[in-house]
């Protein structure tokens, strides 16, 4: 790293130098870093990599950065993690990109087996569950933050928002099942865009580059490497490899367990996952929810906003959520018995997180060369509007169910919690009013619970009941 560095001359500099070329290795121990402080989402990630990557280091240009960044923002999956693919395959060929990606989520992976464990383990003890208590309003604040935040972008005209309220009621009053949700969405997005294509088009993506920061490694005008031109040869290779790679797994899952088997399900379930996160991660998480917590079932209710939670301090996507899904969900269906409960846990956290994040691998090494023909065609992009506007009312019923979870735990008939009411309140209030960050309100939240368990007994004492 100390090399790459060392070329990595600062915009002020008059006339820097293009920096030497970064070989693999060094490459390996950027991406290996980026995993463990890749913290604040998709933004913060996108934000960390501009920084390092095209500020700082200068391994790819502006233009070419945000070039990328428009395709993988086109993608169902988590783009952050897309472009860190990306730019590893650009870079250094196939196992550029693998290596880049699958480091994106090594670590955050490694963590939430050990929360999990944790969790299962000792979550029962009152100084646990006392930090869990404090978060569970954080999350609803957040989540109610997050459809705000997506919608004051996405809901630029009246038939956005009328689509938005619609995937709404969908999923709120009839229980619509999340994937119809999004198909007809994206049909309604593709028809709108043939009648009324000005209320479907979307701003320039990222917009153009507007300032440079020196020759970089791959620069605007950086010829077109051999293994980036596109091949049908090329494209056979990728398709043909993800189906062994996909196919090869679920069979052997089936095979060993069964079809219906929990890890074979699983493997099933979040292929299904990836290839509806259109929006982030909180447009998806109704329809894990609905297989996670109703359809099987994995995780209980409280169970999954725990994992909210916890997937929200943790580095990487915020979809690593499913890794704690995975991690429960194969602890409680006890697959290896009852004395072999952490190795049950975590390999059903792997096989998760593979088959969650396979086609996002799949999508950059097979698409990558395609993605001149795509950008700026309305007639990719239109569909992807009307998916971002029903995003928008998925996430705003996500925000309810918690709300209702969270503020009545015994159901609407039995006792609303004022005080995770208002630690929920003033949460909302440091996102909205004071542009607090996400990990400082989880902690504050966390530590607010905590607190409340010592000073129970002080205030029972008093005649003050929580």
């Amino acid at each position: 790293m100390k090399h790459a560095e060392q070329h990595a001359a600062p915009p002020s500099q008059l006339h820097p130098q293009r920096p030497q070329p970064i070989s693999q290795g060094q490459a390996v121990l950027y991406w290996l870093k980026l995993g463990f402080i890749s913290f604040g989402g998709p933004a913060g990630q996108i934000a960390i990599m501009h920084q390092d990557l095209v500020e700082r280091r200068r391994w790819i240009s502006e233009n070419r950065y945000l070039h990328a960044l428009n395709y993988c923002m086109l993608l169902p999956g988590p783009e952050a993690q897309q472009l860190a693919t990306y730019i590893g395959w650009l870079m250094h060929r196939t196992w550029g990109g693998v290596i880049a990606g699958g480091l994106f989520v090594l670590p955050s992976l490694l963590i939430l087996i050990g929360l999990g464990w944790i969790y299962q383990a000792f979550g029962h003890l009152p100084a646990v569950a006392g930090v869990f208590y404090g978060i569970k309003p954080a999350v609803t604040a957040i989540v109610l933050f997050a459809a705000y935040r997506i919608g004051s972008r996405a809901l630029k005209n009246r038939v956005l928002w009328t689509i938005a309220a619609l995937a709404f009621l969908a999923i709120f009053a009839f229980n619509a099942p999340f994937p119809l949700v999004v198909l007809t969405a994206g049909l309604l997005g593709a028809i709108g865009g043939k009648v009324a294509p000005k209320r479907f088009a979307i701003g320039g993506g990222h917009g153009a580059a507007k300032q440079t920061f020196g020759p970089a490694l791959i620069d605007d005008d950086t010829p077109v490497p051999a293994h980036v031109r596109f091949t049908w040869d090329g494209l056979a290779k990728v398709v043909g490899a993800g189906l062994v790679l996909w196919g090869g797994v679920i069979g052997l899952l089936g095979a060993r367990y069964g079809w219906h088997g929990p890890l074979t399900q699983m493997g099933w379930f979040f292929t299904k996952v990836t290839l509806l996160t259109f929006g982030g991660a909180y447009a998806v998480l109704p329809y894990v929810y609905q297989g996670a917590v109703e359809h099987y079932p994995w995780l209980t209710p409280q169970q999954m906003i725990d994992g909210l939670a916890l997937g929200e301090t943790t580095p990487g996507p915020l979809i690593m959520v499913v890794a704690f899904v995975g991690f429960v969900a194969g602890w409680t269906q006890q697959i290896f018995g009852p004395e072999h409960l952490f190795l049950a846990g975590a390999l059903a956290a792997t096989v998760v997180t593979y088959f969650t994040f396979l086609p996002s691998f799949l999508f950059i090494l097979a698409g990558g060369p395609l993605v001149e023909s795509t950008h700026g065609n309305l007639k990719f992009t239109a569909p992807l509007t009307g998916i971002t506007a029903a995003v928008v009312g998925v996430i705003l019923n996500l925000a309810v169910f918690f709300a209702g979870h969270v503020f009545w735990p015994a159901g609407f008939a039995g006792r609303f919690d004022g005080v995770a009411a208002f630690i929920g309140l003033v949460a909302l209030m440091a996102l909205f009013r004071y542009k607090a960050g996400v990990i400082p309100v989880i902690a504050a939240s966390g530590l607010t619970g905590l607190a409340l368990v010592f000073l129970k007994p002080f205030l029972a004492e008093h005649g003050v009941g929580l």
